[in-house]
C-alpha cells in the first residue's frame, strides 16, 4: 500500500518510515495526520517486521503541525477538520479531531514493534508529540528541539504532555512546554531527551540501523512482550490524560490569543497575547 507523503524501506526485519514531504520541513498536513497510523499499521501487522525507524527526510525531522494548512480553521474557533456549525458542534468536532490526532502519535506507542526516532534537523511541536511516542530517540549534532504549542496560545494536545515529563522528568519538562524555547542536541542528551546524538545525518541513521538490527536479531515474542509490559499502564494513564486535554482545549482553546497567533503568523509578525 502506498501512503501520502510517507516512504517505507526496508533492510532485512527492519522498516524505516520516512516522513516524506521535504520541501515543507515534513510539517504534519491534514493528509500526513491521516497517513501515519495506517502505515503504522500495515507494519505491526507484518510479521517479517521486528523494529521500525522513523526518519525525516530533507533538512528536518519535522516541523510540527502544518499552520498553513490548519490556521483557517483554527483563526475562526472551528475544529481541525473545519467540521461544526453551532458552538457545541464547533466544540464536539474540535473533541472529535483532537482524539483522532491524539491516535495518529499513539500509534508508535501502541505497536507492538519497538519504534526508535532517527532526528536530525528540526524537531518542533508534533514532532516532539511524535518522538515522545518512540521506544528509542537519537540525533543528529545539528537537530533543535522544541515544545512550541506555548508560544502559539495553544495547550500541547497530542501527546507531548503526557509523555515529556515521562522521558525527561517533571522539572525538565514543565521548563520546555511553559517557555516554548529550542534546545539544541547537547542539552537534549543532558537532560535524557535522546539516547546519543551523532555527529552528522549519515552516521545517525547508521547508529539506527545497527540498534534496530540488534532488537531485530532477539524473539520477536520477548521483545514485543517486553514492549507491551513495559507500556501497560502508562497506556492507560496516557489515554485518561489525551482524553482530559482534548476536553480542555475543546473547551477552552478557542480564545482571543489563539486568533492573534494564527493571524500573526498568516502575516509574519510577532503576536501580542492579552490572556482572552
Amino acid at each position: 500500500m502506498t501512503f501520502e507523503n510517507l516512504t517505507i524501506e526496508r533492510t532485512g526485519a527492519v522498516a524505516t518510515l520516512w516522513l516524506d514531504r521535504p520541501e515543507k520541513l515534513n510539517a504534519l498536513h491534514r493528509a500526513l495526520w491521516h497517513a501515519i497510523p495506517a502505515a503504522v499499521a500495515e507494519l505491526d501487522a507484518d510479521a517479517t517486521v521486528r523494529a521500525i525507524i522513523l526518519a525525516g527526510r530533507g533538512k528536518a525531522f519535522c516541523a510540527g503541525i502544518d499552520l498553513l494548512d490548519h490556521a483557517p480553521s483554527m483563526a475562526g474557533g472551528g475544529s481541525l477538520s473545519g467540521r461544526g456549525e453551532s458552538a457545541v458542534g464547533k466544540r464536539r468536532a474540535f473533541y472529535d479531531d483532537a482524539r483522532g490526532y491524539q491516535q495518529t502519535v499513539s500509534a508508535f506507542a501502541n505497536t507492538n514493534k519497538p519504534v526508535i526516532a532517527a532526528v536530525h534537523g528540526a524537531c518542533l511541536g508534533a514532532g516532539m508529540d511524535l518522538i515522545t511516542a518512540c521506544d528509542v530517540r537519537l540525533a543528529s549534532a545539528d537537530a533543535t528541539f522544541s515544545v512550541r504549542e506555548t508560544k502559539i496560545a495553544m495547550v500541547a494536545d497530542v501527546g507531548t504532555l503526557q509523555r515529556l515529563p515521562r522521558v525527561i522528568g517533571d522539572g525538565p519538562a514543565r521548563e520546555l512546554i511553559f517557555t516554548g524555547r529550542d534546545i539544541d542536541s547537547t542539552r537534549a542528551l543532558a537532560i535524557g531527551l535522546v539516547n546519543d546524538v551523532l555527529p552528522d545525518h549519515e552516521s545517525l541513521h547508521a547508529r539506527a540501523q545497527a540498534i534496530a538490527q540488534e532488537i531485530a536479531a532477539n524473539s520477536p515474542l520477548a521483545v514485543q512482550g517486553s514492549k507491551q509490559v513495559l507500556g501497560f499502564a502508562i497506556r492507560r494513564d496516557v489515554d485518561a490524560a489525551l482524553d482530559y486535554v482534548a476536553l480542555w482545549n475543546a473547551a477552552f482553546l478557542h480564545s482571543e490569543d489563539l486568533t492573534e497567533a494564527m493571524t500573526a503568523f498568516m502575516q509574519r509578525r510577532k503576536p501580542e497575547f492579552h490572556g482572552r
